[in-house]
């Protein structure tokens, strides 16, 4: 049955036209469309040490002229359970969030939260001085500043005689 939209516009439903079975991912490229940004979607699907399936990590990025600044939220995650790795154009971000309680299944009445393995690798738009990154965690948000690299800057290199 077509929606009011498609009556009104005359629009077909790729859906209708298409199998679109599978996952978000599958889905986008047999429609052939991109609904996220794929430098801040993660290539990390299955813990590797439990070959467990892995969340996928929600994150904001920014850029200031200085540096880039990804904020995420890691709320009932300890500061310690947290794995922050950085390259000169990579970010990867490891945790896991485990329930205080087992709960039965069937005592659940709605269930929406996430426990268990986190991650997420993000690449990023210009590269970064590893050296000078800080990782903060206030509030359940965590908050990385990353300091730009500037290519532009010069210095001056003594020559020593021999």
């Amino acid at each position: 049955m077509k929606s009011f939209f498609e009556k009104l516009t005359g629009a077909v439903n790729m859906e209708d036209q298409i199998d679109i079975t599978g996952s978000p991912r599958e889905k986008e490229k047999k429609l052939n469309i991109e609904f996220f940004d794929e430098n801040i979607h993660s290539d990390i699907s299955m813990d590797n040490e439990n070959n467990e399936p892995v969340g996928e990590l929600t994150v904001d990025m920014h850029q200031t002229p200085d540096e880039i600044v990804i904020k995420t939220i890691v709320a009932g995650v300890k500061p310690d359970d947290l794995d922050v790795a950085i390259t000169r154009d990579t970010v990867t971000i490891r945790g896991k969030r485990e329930e205080s309680k087992i709960i039965d299944e069937n005592d659940y009445v709605l269930r929406e939260l996430y426990w268990g393995s986190f991650a997420r690798k993000i690449s990023l738009p210009t590269e970064i001085n590893v050296e000078e990154a800080d990782a903060t965690e206030q509030h359940g948000v965590l908050t990385l500043k990353l300091p730009k690299i500037d290519k532009d800057r010069q210095t001056k290199l003594k020559v020593k005689s021999k």
